[in-house]
């Protein structure tokens, strides 16, 4: 009797504390709770890998952004001469980006629509000019090319071990020679502006002189009598008027000015005078000056159609120098008007009388408000 009791008393106590309904009711409980703690993990890696995707992108970015302020900040306080450098080439490489990107996407609209180089609005014509190398479109002749050179030198001469150290002391040296305009700084801007106009400024006497050795051979007594003037002018510090440019307008479109009827020497000088090498062949070289002198022209007009008054003091001044005037040291008012005076020249040319405005580089910018030494 006792003993069943005690076996009962066991079984009702273990059934108690061992009934199925509880044991599982006790595992939903933890599986619940489990769920519960867990649940946000869960979801992200599970239901939801594009927001975890996305909160990581943003978790990072932000961190990236974060520690280079840290880094800017430290640059600053204790290294501010090439703090100044590296904010330089920073921007350098986004407006480089910038350039190389727009210039895409005009090529591309211009493919899209079968568009022609001249009929471009002027900003993007110029655009083109300064960034797109020779490829598709050979008339236009941009400085892309040159950038192009400077970074594929710098590229060969680093691949050797520990020679980019070389590439950085030669750019500190010399940054117009090895720098493309991107990563130059204001006050290097105007200087190696300066040094480049200085260089084309040269060959404006030897222009002169081979202008006045040609007079004898014009037929028209007229054509004669005003090219001496001119000359006479230009040599006594005067700058000519438009109509005085003008009344030469037969006188360059054949023999003696046209341009496949100068001689070497003469065009070597003018090639000078554009910023042109003039160590190749005279052929090539007057190839070079009349396809240079035509993507010219055809920025005029669209620059007509534009009108001055839309450009920019920085357009302005980039649009004065392209055509000869240093235009670094002159107020906007003045290069406004020095560069209405060349539209007024260049939309009365034809194609076949394109020497004069090659040679007004020359003649319009010579002693324009003083600029002659």
């Amino acid at each position: 009797m006792a003993l069943s009791r005690v076996c009962w008393a066991r079984s009702a106590v273990w059934g108690s504390v061992v009934t199925p309904g509880h044991f599982f009711t006790r595992r939903l409980q933890l599986g619940r709770s489990g769920l519960a703690w867990g649940a946000p993990r869960s979801s992200k890696l599970h239901l939801s890998p594009k927001a975890d995707v996305k909160n990581l992108m943003s978790y990072v970015v932000t961190k990236t952004k974060a520690i280079n302020g840290k880094y800017h900040r430290f640059l600053g306080r204790h290294f501010p001469r090439f703090y100044v450098l590296y904010t330089i080439f920073m921007k350098g490489l986004q407006m480089l980006w910038a350039d190389a990107k727009k210039a895409r996407r005009i090529k591309t609209n211009m493919w899209k629509h079968n568009i022609k180089f001249h009929q471009l609005p002027y900003r993007e014509m110029e655009h083109l000019r300064q960034v797109w190398a020779r490829g598709r479109y050979p008339e236009v002749h941009g400085e892309f090319r040159q950038d192009v050179t400077k970074c594929l030198f710098l590229g060969i001469i680093s691949i050797p071990p520990f020679a980019n150290y070389l590439v950085f002391l030669l750019m500190y040296l010399f940054p117009r020679q090895l720098l493309i305009r991107h990563f130059w700084t204001p006050k290097q801007q105007t200087d190696f502006l300066d040094i480049y106009h200085a260089f084309r400024k040269q060959s404006h006497p030897e222009i002169i002189s081979y202008l006045e050795k040609v007079i004898p051979l014009i037929s028209d007594a007229g054509l004669r009598w005003h090219l001496t003037d001119l000359c006479t002018k230009i040599q006594r510090g005067t700058h000519p008027a438009i109509h005085d440019i003008l009344a030469l307008r037969d006188c360059f479109s054949n023999h003696p000015l046209g341009v496949n009827q100068l001689q070497a020497l003469h065009v070597k000088a003018l090639s000078r005078a554009m910023l042109l090498t003039s160590y190749l062949p005279p052929p090539l070289l007057r190839h070079r000056l009349k396809t240079r002198t035509t993507v010219i022209h055809q920025l005029d007009k669209a620059l007509a159609k534009l009108g001055i008054g839309q450009l920019t003091a920085q357009e302005v001044k980039s649009a004065c120098y392209l055509r000869g005037l240093n235009s670094t040291h002159i107020g906007e008012d003045r290069c406004r008007t020095w560069l209405g005076e060349w539209l007024q020249i260049s939309c009365s040319l034809k194609e076949t009388e394109l020497s004069l405005l090659l040679h007004n580089v020359v003649l319009l910018s010579t002693n324009y408000l003083g600029t002659r030494s």
